[in-house]
C-alpha cells in the first residue's frame, strides 16, 4: 500500500514536470519568438542593429561607441558621445557607472573625484570645440579643470563648521612653483598648497563656487556618464556645440550637418518621458555615407 502511494506520487510529479517543461521550456519561448517577429518589434528584438550602405550590421542604435584615435583624442570629423565608465568605454560586458556621487569632491591619490572628472572633461570639451578661453568653466571648478575645494582648519562652532579659520589648504589643485591658487585667501586666511602625503581629512571641506556662469556653455551630458555607460544619445545642445567642428573637418556647410542631426533626433518617449536626444552612432554613420572624409570611414 505504501509503495503504491509512493509510485502515484512520483508519477504525478513526473507528469507535472513534463507539462511545465512543455509549457515553459517550449511553448513560452516560442510565443516570445513569435511576438518578436511582429513588424515594429522585430528590429528591436534583433538588437536594434544599424547597417551600412551594403546592408552589413555595423552597430547597435542602443549602444554608444568611442570615436577617438589610438591615443584617445576625439576624431574631429565625428560627433562625440557622453563619457563612458563601462570598461575601456562602451563595453557591453562591463556595463556600469563609477558609483561616485555628489559627495565625491576630494581627489584620492589613485583616483580623481567626480567633481574633478566633471571639471576636467568640461575644459577638454571646450578646447576640442574651439570655445573661448574660460568657456569650459563650471561652478565649483578651477580654471585648470579641478574641483575647487578647500580644507579649512580652526575652532568649530556648535553646528560643526569652522567659526574662525586658522589654516586653509587647496586640496585638489596641484601647486606648481610660482603659481597662484584658484583663490588667494579664504575669510582673511591665505590659501596654502596641499603637500604630498599630508592628511587633510580633519579639516572642514568647503567647495568654492567661483564666478562661473549658472548655465555653462558645455552641457551636463558632455561631462557626465550615463548609469549604464552605454548611452548612444546626447542632448541637442551638445550636438549643436559640435556642429562647426564636424562641418569644418568634412568640408561641408554647417547646415548640412544640422540636417543630419534633425533626421536622427528623437523626442520624449510618449511625449513626456525622458528628454529630446540625438543618436550619435546613427549620425556619424550617415555622415560617413553622405559626406565621407577621404581615407577615413566608420567601421563600427
Amino acid at each position: 500500500m505504501r509503495s503504491a502511494g509512493l509510485i502515484r506520487g512520483h508519477w504525478a510529479a513526473l507528469r507535472a514536470l513534463l507539462v511545465f517543461t512543455v509549457v515553459l521550456g517550449v511553448g513560452y519561448p516560442v510565443l516570445v519568438w513569435l511576438v518578436a517577429q511582429i513588424p515594429g518589434l522585430h528590429g528591436r528584438a534583433e538588437g536594434s542593429l544599424i547597417t551600412d550602405a551594403a546592408g552589413r550590421p555595423v552597430a547597435s542604435a542602443l549602444i554608444g561607441q568611442s570615436f577617438t584615435d589610438a591615443a584617445g583624442r576625439p576624431l574631429p570629423q565625428y560627433f562625440q558621445g557622453r563619457p563612458s565608465g563601462a570598461g575601456i568605454g562602451y563595453d557591453a560586458l562591463a556595463s556600469g557607472a563609477s558609483n561616485l556621487g555628489p559627495e565625491s569632491i576630494v581627489d584620492m591619490p589613485d583616483r580623481p573625484s567626480l567633481l574633478t572628472q566633471v571639471c576636467a572633461r568640461s575644459v577638454e570639451v571646450a578646447q576640442t570645440e574651439g570655445l573661448a578661453v574660460g568657456a569650459g568653466g563650471r561652478p565649483f571648478c578651477t580654471a585648470g579643470g579641478r574641483g575647487a575645494v578647500l580644507a579649512v582648519f580652526g575652532p568649530r562652532g556648535p553646528n560643526g563648521t569652522v567659526a574662525r579659520p586658522t589654516r586653509v589648504v587647496s586640496v585638489n589643485e596641484p601647486c606648481a612653483p610660482g603659481s597662484a591658487q584658484f583663490v588667494s585667501g579664504y575669510r582673511g586666511v591665505r590659501v596654502e598648497c596641499a603637500r604630498p602625503g599630508e592628511d587633510y581629512s580633519a579639516g572642514q571641506i568647503v567647495p568654492i563656487r567661483g564666478a562661473a556662469a549658472e548655465h555653462p556653455r558645455v552641457p551636463a551630458d558632455a561631462v557626465t556618464a550615463s548609469g549604464s555607460g552605454l548611452d548612444p544619445d546626447i542632448s541637442p545642445a551638445y550636438a549643436e556645440l559640435q556642429v562647426d567642428r564636424v562641418a569644418k573637418a568634412r568640408g561641408i556647410p554647417a547646415e548640412q550637418v544640422r540636417a543630419v542631426l534633425r533626421a536622427h533626433r528623437s523626442g520624449r518617449l510618449l511625449g513626456f518621458l525622458g528628454e529630446t536626444r540625438v543618436n550619435v552612432v546613427a549620425v556619424n554613420l550617415e555622415l560617413d555615407h553622405e559626406h565621407p572624409v577621404p581615407g577615413c570611414c566608420f567601421d563600427g
